[in-house]
């Protein structure tokens, strides 16, 4: 087949969504949701494969800014919504247009492209690495106790309808985002994700209830929920089923785990997509009972080298040379200088020696502060040419709080 790679027009947007859809098991999405979908997709950054008059390929991007190390807001393409129709894999449609959407975001000036993989395997090939992971707990709150700080019985709690308070809590979460690597600062319609809350994803759940923490009068936090009520021999036995919890300080955020901890008639409070380092891990009388685990979250492809290494600071003094390799986006390869601190940087072409060799997959992992050099090395993903440079670079490369990604896209 010729692969013929289309930029997305309106007209052509449900048959273009039905191929996802398809491509993703073929469950329909609520009306509410596509509806959204609809509203936010950036047509001039969506692209088709068609075979003849048959969408079998679909790839969009949207127009995002993350937060980098030392809290500078860098734009970056969220890349959305991939699939290859079954009937042709194997013939280049992805690879097609991998390299088109690259092209584009280079010639757009952006330094980075982030994604989230339904598998992780595949966009290793395209220069992605995995830059942040996201925590999932099943915590035991008939066995486990909070130990809480000074100040948690000062904050006010009140259930409110989402809706009639998206605007504060829209405004505690902005005042976040310059405080994490991974965060985006959420553009104009991204709120409405927040909301979104079909009958079909509750299976058997109440609706979306929402609880705010109030100090002095303003909203300083607040928690998004349901609750799945469940009954045993013994009696209840339901679930709270954490959506979002953000709060601006730790005696907030204390008092809405222990609200969730609280609430009658469950024995269990199961979170997904949370920081690594979230601080009710310190709370907890009984991590075991927690029952943590990890999985990817935000995978970071480095479209221009020097611009996205001068985009964020660094820990510590750092002066290396890194020779980078880059099959899918040549015109980052070869020896790029990085001198930095915490209060800028500059990366360079060099003619130099190489202080560390990589490849572009590793520099995406290390951006955000998450993911160790020095961990890359140990499994032969980085080799040190200067003794001492691995050591140097690890260290400043690092971030001081996990980089996480709140929501997916």
């Amino acid at each position: 087949m010729t692969t013929d790679v289309r930029v997305l027009q309106q007209a052509d947007w449900n048959t273009w969504y039905d191929n996802l859809v398809r491509a993703f098991g073929g469950v329909p999405e609520s009306s509410e949701e596509r509806e959204l979908m609809n509203a936010l997709t950036e047509y001039d950054r969506s692209l088709g494969v068609w075979d003849t008059e048959q969408c079998v390929g679909t790839a969009g991007a949207f127009s995002f800014r993350v937060t980098v190390p030392g809290g500078a807001s860098v734009p970056a393409a969220g890349i959305t919504m991939v699939s290859v129709a079954a009937t042709h894999r194997r013939r280049g449609v992805l690879t097609a247009m991998m390299r088109r959407q690259l092209d584009d975001i280079r010639a757009g000036g952006e330094p980075l492209a982030v994604l989230t993989a339904s598998e992780p395997a595949i966009y290793g090939r395209f220069g992605y690495g995995i830059a942040t992971l996201q925590l999932n707990a099943e915590i035991d709150t008939s066995r486990v106790r909070l130990s809480v700080p000074p100040g948690t019985d000062d904050v006010h709690l009140r259930y409110a309808a989402p809706a009639e308070v998206l605007d504060a809590c829209e405004a505690v979460y902005a005042r976040l985002v310059p405080g994490r690597p991974g965060m985006l600062a959420r553009q104009p319609g991204w709120e409405r994700v927040s909301l979104l809350d079909p009958e079909g994803d509750r299976d058997g759940a109440s609706p979306l209830q929402c609880v705010v923490a109030e100090r002095d009068g303003e909203v300083v936090g607040y928690a998004r929920f349901r609750v799945k009520p469940e009954w045993g021999p013994a009696g209840p036995n339901g679930a709270v089923l954490l959506r979002d919890l953000e709060g601006l300080d730790p005696a907030v955020r204390a008092a809405l785990w222990r609200l969730l901890f609280d609430i009658d008639l469950t024995s269990t409070l199961r979170t997904w997509a949370r920081p690594v380092d979230e601080d009710v891990q310190h709370l907890v009388s009984d991590i075991r009972r927690c029952k943590l685990r990890m999985k990817d979250s935000l995978h970071v492809r480095l479209i221009d080298v020097g611009a996205a290494l001068e985009a964020r600071t660094y820990q510590a003094p750092v002066d290396v040379v890194f020779e980078v390799e880059d099959a899918f986006c040549p015109w980052n390869e070869g020896r790029w200088r990085l001198t930095g601190d915490a209060k800028g940087a500059s990366c360079a072409r060099s003619e130099d020696s190489a202080d560390l060799a990589l490849s572009v997959r590793e520099l995406g992992a290390a951006y955000l502060g998450g993911v160790s050099l020095a961990s890359l090395a140990a499994a032969g993903r980085v080799r040190e040419l200067r003794q001492g440079a691995l050591t140097e670079a690890s260290v400043a490369f690092s971030s001081v709080v996990a980089p996480w990604l709140p929501h997916g896209f």
